[in-house]
């Protein structure tokens, strides 16, 4: 289970962390840091607590998922074992070494929707939990810069050599942890993976879009030149 958490972690908020600089203002930039936003939410108080309340809450299905999965990969290597001994026969009887080697396909297939079929609460359950972190990102993100005095952040696979000290990723979970100190682990009914996201990213669309109706009009430009002349 925590190598299932340690890869989500892999992915956290990737969708919710939009460009915050623009490009004139790199050029601009005076305080330059780095930081692995995903390695910051993966060590945050809200996804390590979460994390043990999925391993609890899910104990029964995490406990079958292992259990089916070793007897699963027993009957996968029963197949490949006779796929390797057609191989080898002399003479070769290729229909009998496609078929053996296509039931082992059909059986790793059958075998990964069934597990995926048993872990599917905790698949998500994890993506409500880093939902609700990516919503809070950029929020996150941004006082650690403000923090640090950064007036540009990259991402360190980005960055061909740096100091220690440019990297403020512990700050930004610092950060996560003061804004969102817990998660839930309970997803609402009816809840699809990245569905926060997309709701706080339409939030944002129509506040700027109501912003931008509010701005009083432009002034249409004085007209120049001759007026013309009437008959």
């Amino acid at each position: 289970m925590k190598k299932i958490l340690a890869a989500s972690a892999l992915a956290i908020a990737t969708l919710s962390v939009s460009p915050i600089l623009s490009a004139p203002a790199i050029a601009q930039a005076k305080g330059v840091g780095v930081a692995d936003v995903r390695v910051a939410a993966a060590r945050s108080n809200a996804f390590q607590t979460a994390s043990k309340q999925i391993e609890t809450t899910y104990k029964a299905q995490i406990d079958q998922q292992q259990s089916r999965g070793q007897t699963l990969q027993a009957e996968v290597n029963v197949l490949v074992a006779k796929y390797n001994e057609e191989i080898k026969k002399t003479p070769r009887n290729e229909t009998a070494v496609q078929a053996a080697g296509k039931a082992v396909q059909d059986k790793q297939r059958a075998a990964q929707a069934e597990l995926g079929q048993i872990g599917a609460p905790i698949d998500l359950a994890i993506a409500y939990v880093e939902d609700q972190i990516s919503v809070r990102m950029n929020e996150a993100i941004k006082a650690a810069m403000t923090a640090k005095k950064v007036d540009l952040l990259v991402n360190p696979e980005a960055v061909i050599a740096r100091e220690n000290n440019v990297d403020i990723t512990d700050a930004v979970v610092a950060e996560l942890n003061r804004i969102l100190p817990n998660v839930s682990t309970a997803v609402p009914a009816g809840y699809q993976p990245g569905q926060l996201v997309q709701q706080r990213n339409q939030q944002l669309m129509d506040q700027a879009r109501a912003a931008q109706g509010t701005r009083p009009a432009t002034p249409a430009p004085a007209p120049t030149g001759t007026a013309p002349t009437t008959r």
